[in-house]
């Protein structure tokens, strides 16, 4: 008969008897832990203070990130307004001014669907590039943009922002872009571009027409007697009260049977005053009409401005004195804009002919 298995030791806490004090486990003795307290201590001590290093830094840097100013270009009274220009530049760390002083603000009025039109006026009188409107800027004192409002389209904003990323070449303005709100759109525009710019004049124009900046600064920069001025291509006509024509005008009764002296839409200009009058006034205290033109001309009326009639900016061929160019009166415009325009710029009458005439020059 095989032996008994001899059963495993239980563990030493529950063998332990007073008669086995012997057979107990020796500790360590106590001069190993003397040797081993003074190594650790000073590895404690220096992952302590790196840690606390670490956590300083960190603060640090939150604290000045907190402190470090916006690269944002900030926008008083007009909501979400913003100059994509002064913003870009602010972010690269150039000083910008709150509202740089400039001989006229140009603000070209386009929309969502208006890529075309841009490229073709970059290709051709309008700046290509954010230094092409500083130099721009500096030989003529007129600042140009591209002004456009809001949308809750995100796919429509997506894509302007990648061309606003691009070019750095628009001011948003605190509207709903819509058509049918052409008279708010400007109403806005004008609040926002004399809250951005200290210009002498403001001029709106669309992004359908041919234009020659060095002649427009030249005419902006004529003296004048009258601070309140209105330049533009005036005119006069009947007003269109039947709904099913472009020109409708619903409020009609109040005009009577043909419209007041007033410029045309596509390029006009306001004195730095009569903007000023605008810029305060209430959004809900200014008539609008269904056309633009028609009710920037209401509030002229109203302000008693000095009404400047010059052709120059209605051309509708290129001359050694046009200023602006489009089909009048077959188009509000040119018909075809993005062909047109390269093909006007490919003129040597249009894009290089001297700013101003032979005669005029001697005269100098």
């Amino acid at each position: 008969m095989p032996p008994h298995p001899t059963p495993l030791p239980l563990s030493s806490s529950a063998s332990y008897s007073k008669d086995d004090k012997s057979k107990r486990p020796k500790p360590y003795p106590s001069s190993f832990a003397a040797r081993r307290l003074p190594l650790s201590l000073p590895l404690l001590l220096l992952l302590s203070a790196a840690c606390l290093l670490v956590g300083a830094a960190a603060i640090a840097l939150s604290a000045a990130a907190l402190r470090r100013p916006p690269r944002t270009v900030t926008v008083f009274r007009c909501g979400r307004a913003e100059d994509a220009l002064r913003t870009f530049r602010s972010a690269a760390g150039d000083a910008a001014a709150a509202r740089p002083k400039v001989l006229g603000f140009v603000g070209v009025q386009t929309g969502f669907g208006s890529a075309d039109r841009r490229n073709a006026l970059r290709s051709t009188w309008f700046p290509p590039n954010p230094d092409g409107l500083v130099s721009l800027e500096h030989a003529t004192g007129l600042a140009f943009r591209f002004v456009i409002g809001r949308t809750k389209h995100r796919k429509k904003m997506a894509e302007l922002q990648k061309e606003v990323d691009m070019y750095h070449d628009f001011m948003f303005t605190d509207v709903e872009e819509e058509y049918l709100k052409l008279p708010q759109k400007t109403l806005a525009f004008f609040k926002a571009a004399f809250d951005l710019f200290d210009a002498e004049y403001y001029v709106k124009a669309d992004d359908d027409i041919y234009l020659r900046p060095d002649r427009l600064a030249t005419l902006l920069a004529k003296d004048r007697s009258h601070r309140m001025t209105y330049i533009g291509c005036m005119k006069k006509g009947p007003v269109i009260t039947d709904p099913k024509m472009k020109w409708y005008e619903s409020s009609g009764q109040l005009i009577g049977n043909e419209y007041f002296l007033h410029a045309y839409g596509p390029i006009y200009a306001l004195s730095a005053d009569v903007v000023a009058a605008l810029a305060i006034a209430r959004n809900d205290s200014l008539r609008m009409f269904n056309n633009e033109d028609v009710t920037i001309g209401s509030w002229m009326l109203a302000m008693n401005v000095y009404h400047e009639d010059n052709r120059a900016i209605c051309d509708p061929t290129c001359t050694p004195t046009s200023i602006a160019v489009w089909d009048i009166p077959k188009c509000s415009g040119l018909c075809n804009p993005v062909e047109k325009m390269k093909e006007l710029h490919n003129n040597t009458m249009c894009s290089k002919s001297p700013t101003l005439p032979p005669e005029e020059e001697a005269d100098e």
